[in-house]
């Protein structure tokens, strides 16, 4: 099979590799559409960061040049021995995390923050192949509702929203600000919007707005400096019972507790790149709560997502409009992130595309 392979910052290969063969509990899945994220992209800008090319990784085992790859769909090819919930043929929404089963996180329904927790694509060879091996448990078969593999590939970044919206507590009547429409700042918007929240959406970016708009959102504002973000919503008669940090930069962690008044609720999505400050004692006085949310919960999170993507999936490809070819994934993906210029909120690689395609969310 054909590979990008990781081996070092700026070093991202095509290589030509053995196909995968399926462990003992493992599938091997045809590649049909794999997307491209900021830690992706980070990973080839700055990197090994989480990749184990250099150490070995304590959970996978895994030591070297790697293939990248955690948001993907495929069809199953091959079954490894014990595996009988999936048969070849089967198409699924890969579900990367690797979980122990075992730890208190585990038990308690919060897989999350499993102790042992790894992923297909970070911690060992993933999706940006023709095939890839991975446990059976990492899969979600997905046989009927017509969404094919590209819409698929956009479930996993929909989980990590599902799980956002969750943790925020949101309720009948309340509405929600997303600071930073990039990434996973627009599935939230699609999740919130879903879910019949009123949802402004906030970035810099006029064509992420656009895309935030098209994907339900009810309101867009290009966001003005942080101490000004507050008033210019109130002139518009909009005040957030909830927002969400999704852009990870200072000016937006800012502005989302500037915003947040008294009684409001601050969900941190996007990763800060070093220590923040904010104003813990107004934040304290005004029991204004801060709120972490991490990956998302596979059992719970992912059959959700796939059933919010099949409501309108003519609107995903507002999302991710074109699937590029293997040989495009650094020129036309990793590198235009990595330098804060995405082409397209969310990108797909398709591993057997020969060039550049518009993307398919239904089943042929």
């Amino acid at each position: 099979m054909r590979a990008a392979v990781f081996y070092g910052a700026g070093n991202l290969r095509i290589e030509t590799r053995d196909d995968p063969s399926p462990a003992a509990g493992e599938v091997v899945i045809e590649v049909l559409a794999c997307g491209v994220c900021g830690t992706d992209a980070h990973e080839y800008a700055a990197g090994p960061v989480m990749y184990p090319v250099r150490r070995r990784h304590a959970v996978t085992g895994h030591l070297g040049p790697m293939v990248p790859g955690h948001e993907f769909a495929g069809t199953v090819v091959e079954v490894g021995a014990g595996v009988e919930d999936l048969q070849p043929g089967d198409l699924v929404a890969g579900a990367a995390p690797l979980l122990c089963g075992r730890c208190r996180w585990c038990r308690s329904g919060r897989s999350n923050l499993c102790e042992g927790y790894a992923t297909v694509g970070l911690h060992r060879d993933g999706a940006l192949a023709g095939y890839c091996a991975l446990p059976a448990a990492a899969c979600l078969p997905v046989r009927d509702g017509g969404l094919g593999p590209d819409a698929l590939a956009l479930a996993q970044p929909t989980a990590i929203a599902v799980h956002a919206r969750s943790r925020s507590r949101l309720g009948a009547g309340e509405s929600a600000l997303v600071v930073g429409a990039g990434g996973v700042g627009a599935f939230l918007t699609l999740v919130l919007a879903e879910a019949g929240v009123p949802v402004w959406a906030v970035d810099l970016d006029e064509s992420r707005l656009a895309v935030a708009d098209a994907l339900g959102a009810a309101g867009t504002l290009v966001a003005p400096e942080p101490h000004a973000l507050g008033e210019a919503l109130a002139a518009r008669g909009f005040e957030p019972d909830v927002i969400f940090e999704a852009s990870g930069t200072p000016a937006g962690l800012e502005s989302a507790f500037r915003v947040a008044a008294r009684g409001r609720r601050v969900v941190l999505v996007g990763l800060q790149g070093g220590p923040a400050s904010f104003d813990a004692r107004g934040s304290a006085l005004g029991e204004v709560e801060i709120i972490g949310t991490n990956a998302f919960v596979r059992a719970v999170d992912l059959p959700e997502a796939v059933r919010l993507l099949g409501r309108d999936p003519g609107r995903l490809s507002a999302l991710a409009p074109v699937a590029l070819p293997l040989d495009e994934a650094v020129e036309g993906a990793l590198a235009p992130m990595a330098q804060g210029a995405p082409r397209q909120v969310k990108t797909l690689v398709d591993p057997w595309a020969e060039q550049a395609r518009p993307t398919r969310m239904l089943q042929s």
